[in-house]
């Protein structure tokens, strides 16, 4: 039997009844067949899925495709050498399959301060904005994350403020003509990152004024920072391009913490969204049943419909 043939076809067994929450396999599958798409565009990345598909960039998008899964992220892809970038294309181009966001990495993405308002800061995102551009043609992306980096402390949070905004006009500017569109995520992995909270990020995407530069909203971050999801989510909506899943506490699958993404997931379909939902987490449990876990975690997730 070929691989794809073989993973399509694969049992969830007892993880999926585990996080069916006592719903047999049985009933659980009727209701959500193996290689189903899903309600929602959920994006993994590749590692996710690698004990089952190995470490082929091709295979493990193969595997993917198989399991419902329409799209992708690749946060590294700026990284990969141009043959990967287009062969990634290629195949998702194959199965049919979006590309999510790759980060637009200058070096070192959170040292590198927009807020500073150096100039070589300035100069270097410029630089990888173009160079964001040309790998995004290879792969067909439409969104790439932007990190502005960490505070200034020197400077009052106004000036910061300006300083950041200054530079994302000139990345805004590189990405407009293609297309591209910067998605700017405000991060709780540190309080020294200049960009914490979706109201903050939603002014600047306001000041910035172009359709290049948007909000990337991620659950896990957010529910960290200042929680009240789907209330904030409504209060940001109207600059939010991209959305990014991890349960907190943990940053794993949906179904691990304490976020409640089955109401999550069915509010952001009833506002009608119909970008990629990336599972920006890793794995709960390692290993074949932690892969088979996570794909029973979001069966479970999604049947809000």
């Amino acid at each position: 039997m070929k691989r794809r043939n073989f993973v399509r076809n694969i049992g969830l067994g007892s993880a999926v009844a585990a996080l069916a929450g006592g719903t047999s396999l049985s009933s659980f599958a009727k209701s959500n067949a193996a290689g189903k798409p899903f309600n929602l565009d959920y994006a993994p990345h590749f590692g996710m899925f690698k004990a089952h598909a190995g470490d082929g960039l091709v295979s493990q998008l193969e595997f993917m495709a198989d399991q419902g899964f329409r799209s992708l992220e690749d946060n590294g892809l700026l990284g990969r050498p141009v043959e990967d970038q287009n062969l990634i294309g290629k195949t998702l181009e194959r199965l049919n399959m979006r590309m999510g966001v790759f980060v637009v990495d200058g070096g070192d993405n959170w040292k590198i301060s927009l807020a500073s308002g150096k100039q070589e800061f300035i100069d270097n995102f410029v630089a990888t904005c173009k160079k964001s551009v040309e790998a995004s043609k290879r792969v067909n992306a439409k969104w790439a994350t932007v990190v502005p980096g960490f505070f200034e402390r020197k400077l009052p949070m106004g000036i910061q403020t300006s300083h950041v905004i200054e530079a994302l006009k000139r990345g805004a500017e590189v990405m407009e003509p293609s297309g591209l569109v910067m998605v700017l995520e405000p991060l709780s992995d540190t309080p020294e990152l200049f960009l914490r909270f979706s109201d903050q990020t939603h002014a600047i995407c306001k000041a910035v004024d172009s359709p290049s530069c948007k909000i990337l909203y991620d659950a896990y971050h957010m529910q960290r920072n200042e929680g009240n999801l789907i209330a904030m989510m409504d209060a940001c909506w109207d600059e939010i391009a991209y959305i990014q899943i991890g349960d907190n506490p943990g940053r794993k699958e949906p179904g691990t913490g304490e976020i409640n993404y089955l109401n999550v997931f069915k509010h952001i379909d009833a506002k009608g969204f119909k970008g990629v939902c990336g599972m920006e987490h890793g794995n709960a449990i390692p290993g074949k049943e932690g892969e088979l876990a996570l794909i029973a975690a979001y069966r479970k997730a999604d049947m809000f419909k």
